[in-house]
């Protein structure tokens, strides 16, 4: 891909404006590994910085943290970013110093928060943006342990994927200023922090702030994530982007955008489109329009700002055409960066699709069930002294040695079965991608892979892949081994593609053609059917709705076991995972917003009856049992499918659970658990409902146990349904 259509050019202080309304504590250089698996029990530690070992010293000491491995000094700015009499009139102030109570997060993490400052880091913030969607991905990167009210000592920490492992990186607070304006991302409530702080760990990360003035997407798609990410060009698409669209957001990938402009960068459109910018994908829908069907894609600009004029946009006469509940779910007429679009307007104003996940869900569409992806991982190193299939000074060489074997069952999933990643891995900040590249070739019966120059009989070569030129590339024929290596090579960080495999056995050879050797990640997915254990296990596909009691059970359970983690109890973060995953797949009733952080320690709290913070696997089936009502009480009395129930439809829900409710108390739910507009989504009306029961319950057995209670069951619920 031309990572040029990613950068965004050096902008003048007058465009940036226009865009957007102690003691120090030495530390030793280097990487310090608190194991090999990089997991959260055992992350690296950038620049052998613990977090909680300096944030307890500087509280010791009554000292803020200063961070000299990222000093406020211009070496972490970086010489190219702005002209040098500018650059000398940078300050760096820490957020305690611009607002009497900062705060880290303010009423939850949104894209919204977001507004792009003078670095050209589009392709970031873009990326960024999508993480905020997908809570599982965002609570990785940024750890709650930390803040401005509590322990607070001028250090903060964030996490970022680094080549198969999980990388601790700690800054100071200290925020670059010109002229008192944020030269980085901008916070749009002015004391919320948390963008401007995961940045400039980002920044650390990558050296400086000057090396986030242009890159890839799809690179900060997979350090935010440990994900693999497809980049599909719009120009060529694949025939099925309409599927694979609607499929990751169904699956809650991570997706982006970008438009080309290698000598455009930054020149808005008169139809609103920035050229050579990045965007964030935020949802892919297909409404009911004009008798038929129509897929619109919801887009947004890290600008915070800057929209599509064209048809689908906010004030555009498509809207009148759309049912009124679909109209009032989908569309937010604000100024705010965000918007919809068709998918035709999508592939003409855009040139490139990023897509990212765990496993390539996105991926799954089409007559499909019960599959899974699983995964191989190989880390090593491939050198030219290794490459056989031609001399070492021939560009090209294929190495007969790393080569990895994988199987492609006979279970012929549709349509795509196999995806492979190559990643390169820098031991230097500064250090350039290789053009790198993959062979796969198949095993025939009865033979096995050779260390000889080229495949010998028995192993049909079929393709060298590379992303740059054809992401999607995909068809190949049987070639000469010699005339394919001439062809593509990619500059890219990682090259991954997928594939439509036959069953049998395929090798993957690691290639570059430079002769330069390099450190890899190997990542290869296979599509199986039925129950095979996968290393990242996709959402089960369905609600046990309809399954006897025993398969009820025994499905419960294998759920449970799943998202605790073998472990004897669930814990509120992983009850939000857990129900973000498995019960919002449905795409109506995930309209309604997702299960907050404070919604599922809310409804542990309701099912927890050892009052331990956690759930036991029978309360888990109680809560199960109760939500699979709700799911099914929820649909019926949703009558116009809109994703949310209206005022009458909330009654009409809660007399089909049977339960009861006058109108002082309906009015008072609709304003704890509605929105705006006094719609109640699925989410929300599964935490209403719950707490309804709880309570009706709880007032119920006080009434029979003989205790004196001098109000009515409706002023009961009154009280303890609003507090």
């Amino acid at each position: 891909m031309d990572w040029l259509s990613h950068r965004e050019p050096p902008r003048t202080v007058e465009k940036c404006t226009m865009l957007a309304p102690g003691s120090a504590l030495p530390l030793d250089q280097g990487w310090q590994a608190a194991g090999d698996t990089g997991s959260f029990q055992n992350l690296k530690k950038f620049n052998n910085q613990d977090f909680t070992q300096l944030r307890a010293l500087c509280l010791s000491q009554g000292l803020l943290f200063e961070d000299s491995t990222f000093p406020a000094h211009l070496s972490s700015i970086g010489h190219s970013v702005l002209p040098e009499e500018l650059l000398r009139r940078i300050q760096w102030k820490r957020p305690t110093d611009l607002q009497r109570n900062p705060h880290l997060v303010v009423d939850g993490v949104s894209r919204f928060d977001i507004m792009q400052g003078e670095i050209g880091d589009c392709w970031m913030l873009a990326a960024l943006g999508s993480l905020t969607l997908q809570k599982k991905f965002l609570e990785n990167v940024l750890p709650r342990d930390q803040g401005f009210q509590d322990q607070y000592a001028g250090i903060f920490h964030f996490r970022f994927w680094q080549c198969g492992a999980w990388v601790d990186v700690v800054i100071d607070d200290r925020l670059p200023l010109l002229d008192g304006s944020f030269l980085s991302v901008h916070p749009r409530t002015s004391n919320e922090f948390w963008p401007a702080l995961l940045e400039k760990a980002y920044a650390k990360l990558r050296g400086s702030y000057q090396h986030l003035h242009g890159g890839y997407l799809s690179d900060a798609l997979v350090d935010f994530t440990g994900g693999v990410q497809v980049q599909f060009s719009l120009k060529d698409p694949p025939p099925d982007l309409e599927e694979i669209l609607k499929a990751a957001d169904r699956s809650q990938c991570l997706m982006g955008c970008s438009t080309s402009g290698q000598s455009k960068r930054n020149i808005e459109l008169r139809n609103g489109i920035v050229q050579g910018h990045a965007y964030t994908v935020t949802g892919a829908v297909k409404i009911p329009y004009q008798n038929g069907w129509k897929h619109i894609i919801r887009i947004w600009n890290p600008w915070g700002h800057g929209e599509w004029k064209g048809p689908w946009s906010d004030n555009s006469p498509q809207w009148d055409h759309v049912e009124p509940q679909y109209r009032e779910a989908l569309l937010r007429n604000k100024d705010d960066g965000e918007f919809w679009m068709s998918c035709e307007s999508f592939q003409e104003q855009f040139s490139w699709l990023y897509i990212c996940n765990s496993t390539p869900t996105f991926l799954d569409f089409g007559e499909q069930h019960c599959t899974r992806w699983c995964m191989d991982r190989h880390s090593s190193l491939w050198s030219p002294a290794l490459a056989t299939g031609r001399s070492s000074s021939s560009p090209g060489g294929v190495s007969s040695h790393p080569q990895y074997l994988f199987k492609v069952p006979d279970d012929d999933p549709k349509p795509y079965n196999v995806l492979i990643s190559l990643m390169q891995k820098h031991t230097e900040e500064d250090a350039k991608n290789l053009k790198i590249g993959f062979v796969i070739i198949k095993k025939e019966c009865g033979m096995s892979p050779t260390s000889e120059k080229t495949p010998k009989k028995g192993w049909h070569h079929l393709s060298l892949c590379c992303s740059a030129q054809d992401p999607t590339h995909n068809a190949w024929q049987p070639q000469d081994h010699s005339e394919v290596l001439e062809q593509v090579f990619s500059l890219a960080r990682d090259v991954t593609s997928y594939f439509t495999l036959s069953p049998g056995t395929y090798a993957v050879l690691p290639a570059a053609a430079e002769e330069q050797q390099f450190q890899f990640l190997l990542r290869i997915f296979t599509k199986h059917r039925g129950n095979q254990e996968s290393s990242n296990p996709p959402p089960s596909p369905v609600l046990p709705m309809a399954l006897p009691r025993q398969n009820e059970d025994s499905s419960c359970k294998a759920l449970f076991l799943r998202y605790a983690k073998q472990d004897s109890g669930l814990d509120a973060l992983q009850l939000q995972q857990l129900l973000n995953e498995v019960i919002l797949q449905d795409e109506v009733t995930s309209l309604g917003g997702r299960f907050s952080f404070d919604s599922c320690r809310g409804i542990l709290a309701l099912m927890d009856l050892h009052s331990n913070g956690r759930l036991t696997l029978q309360e888990f089936r109680s809560l199960w049992r109760s939500l699979t009502e709700y799911l099914d009480v929820f649909s019926r009395a949703d009558r116009t499918h809109s994703g949310f129930l209206d005022v009458s439809e909330l009654k009409r829900a809660i007399q089909m659970a049977g339960l009861a409710v006058d109108e002082q108390l309906l009015r008072l739910l609709v304003l704890r658990y509605g929105d705006t507009a006094g719609r109640v989504g699925f989410s929300d009306f599964c935490c209403c409902l719950l707490r309804l029961h709880t309570m009706t319950y709880a007032f119920q057995n006080l009434a029979e146990g003989g205790s004196q209670i001098s109000m009515t069951s409706m002023e009961w619920l009154t009280l303890v349904m609003y507090t």
